[in-house]
């Protein structure tokens, strides 16, 4: 039950907000760490929020879509990357002083995406992995940086049993923790949710967007 003045588009963000604190807790994101976001939908746009206020030093987010990063920018990300056209893991060691990413959050699902986080990781980082990739095209490559930056990929898991931290953490726990934070407005999803339309254009809106 939504408390009384509690928003009700923080409440439309249950679902991801789960994946999304799941991905950070998994990368184990520490105070000062450079954190990237790869994929700002509202997973990545809650991982942002999510990574910062754990005390991440430096957040930058990785969309094609410019209305996404302004977003992302608003609500924690000092810096956002287009990746068309872009050498991604490259910018990343160029904004974080040649040092790369202590923890690369990848809800994108895409090969590219991934490689670019593999070259865009610190010696010994973190890649948490929250998408639910589909087979990759062949030419994904599992050398070069993937072997010395000694990478480190977990898959993230958030509405599956066990959990990494099981039986201190359940699926039971995720909601519940997820339901406060939005509900108490810890997490702001007010601009994650647009535009918001009439029930009676939802057809026409949703061929639409």
């Amino acid at each position: 039950k939504m408390p009384q003045g509690s928003s009700w588009k923080n409440a439309v963000c249950y679902d991801p907000a789960q994946f999304a604190m799941s991905g950070v807790r998994d990368a184990n994101v520490r105070v000062g760490d450079f954190v990237v976001v790869v994929g700002l939908g509202a997973i990545g746009q809650i991982a942002i929020q999510l990574a910062k206020r754990a005390g991440a030093s430096v957040v930058i987010g990785v969309d094609p879509i410019a209305y996404r990063c302004d977003i992302a920018r608003r609500h924690g990300a000092d810096f956002c990357l287009n990746p068309i056209g872009t050498d991604v893991g490259k910018e990343i060691k160029t904004l974080t002083g040649k040092q790369g990413a202590d923890v690369i959050i990848e809800t994108s699902g895409y090969a590219d995406a991934l490689q670019s986080a593999l070259r865009g990781l610190a010696y010994g980082g973190t890649i948490s992995y929250v998408a639910f990739a589909k087979p990759f095209a062949e030419g994904f490559n599992l050398g070069r940086e993937a072997h010395f930056n000694n990478a480190k990929i977990v898959f993230s898991r958030a509405c599956s049993e066990p959990n990494p931290d099981y039986p201190r953490w359940s699926r039971k726990r995720i909601e519940e923790t997820c339901w406060e934070l939005l509900m108490n407005g810890y997490l702001n999803c007010e601009d994650l949710i647009d535009p918001v339309v009439t029930f009676a254009n939802s057809p026409e809106s949703y061929m639409q967007y």
